[in-house]
């Protein structure tokens, strides 16, 4: 327990920005619109990117199986995350097109 609250005194500056960026990130994503909703979820998926190129960046300084395989484990599965996020992005615009008359 002692260390418990020895982290959280040391740390207690970023503590509080981390539970003051959480509520600020509540209340902004709450007052979105529905419309606007679509192009946010296509750029969170592009800044899973980001997860990727750090995934291939500890499989390049692995030292050990272990690290190796949850790099490759955390490409394969950022991949998935992007490519998944943009299909589910794509189908949801399709609902915002006009249907052609016959």
């Amino acid at each position: 327990m002692e260390a418990i609250l020895l982290f959280a005194y040391t740390y207690k500056d970023a503590i509080f920005i981390i539970i003051l960026s959480i509520f600020l990130g509540i209340e902004v994503i709450s007052h979105v619109p529905a419309v606007l909703h679509t192009p946010l979820m296509s750029g969170a998926n592009a800044i899973h990117g980001v997860v990727i190129i750090g995934a291939i960046i500890v499989m390049g300084h692995a030292e050990d199986t272990l690290a190796l395989i949850l790099g490759f484990l955390a490409v394969v599965l950022g991949t998935l995350n992007v490519v998944g996020g943009f299909v589910v992005t794509d189908r949801m615009l399709e609902m915002f097109k006009k249907k052609p008359k016959k």
